[in-house]
């Protein structure tokens, strides 16, 4: 089984995801960390983010990124370097979504995330795994939140729990500027699939919003 978790930036997808995976004894499959590993090996190759436009096959084949199971989800490596621990680097953050965008980096991953998938009970989450990487998943969620909601959970994540208003205003922005650039490019737009349950996790606890995923799995197994 499959089910597809998408949703803005800090709408709580992946945290979400992991949860339902490790209730359900399902494999979590974050498709962002495998973006962020590109990120991450394209600027030690020396790629400039000005040319990633021009990145294809070949040059994404060279750069050795490959995702191997590990604990509940994957780990991601170059060749066979783990860099997994690498991949929440404000250098990162800053650049995922302009390699996101590039139509060349999204078909390479198309494949790379669907081999997860074969013989596996997978919870998958991002922004187009259930309208792109998988349309045939047998339960589709769409996680919303409030702006600022989304804003200070990004901002505890780095440890700051009680951010100043200067915090949440820059963060709110950064969000909604993500927010924008991932709805409105060319490939594979951040939207929610006709047949998605959207979830408003605005004023639900985390285990609320989890135990609301795991109750529509249930549903749909039967």
């Amino acid at each position: 089984m499959i089910v597809a978790i998408d949703g803005p930036a800090g709408s709580g997808k992946s945290t979400t995801a992991r949860a339902v995976a490790k209730r359900l004894g399902f494999r979590h499959l974050d498709s962002g960390a495998f973006y962020r590993a590109l990120v991450h090996a394209a600027l030690e190759a020396g790629i400039a983010p000005e040319h990633w436009d021009d990145l294809d096959e070949r040059t994404l084949d060279a750069l050795g990124v490959n995702g191997r199971p590990g604990d509940e989800g994957f780990r991601l490596y170059i060749r066979d370097r783990d860099i997994t621990h690498l991949l929440r680097s404000e250098e990162v953050n800053q650049r995922v979504s302009s390699i996101a965008r590039v139509g060349a980096v999204r078909a390479w991953l198309l494949n790379h995330l669907r081999d997860a998938a074969p013989g596996v009970d997978l919870v998958a989450d991002g922004r187009d795994i259930g309208t792109v990487v998988f349309p045939a998943a047998e339960l589709k969620v769409f996680l919303v939140a409030d702006p600022g909601e989304r804003a200070r959970r990004r901002l505890a994540e780095r440890g700051v729990e009680r951010p100043e208003e200067t915090d949440m205003r820059a963060e709110t922005a950064r969000l909604l500027a993500r927010d924008r650039q991932d709805s409105e490019r060319a490939v594979a737009p951040l939207r929610r699939a006709p047949d998605a349950v959207e979830i408003d996790t605005t004023g639900l606890s985390f285990d609320e919003q989890v135990d609301r995923i795991i109750a529509l799995v249930e549903e749909r197994r039967g």
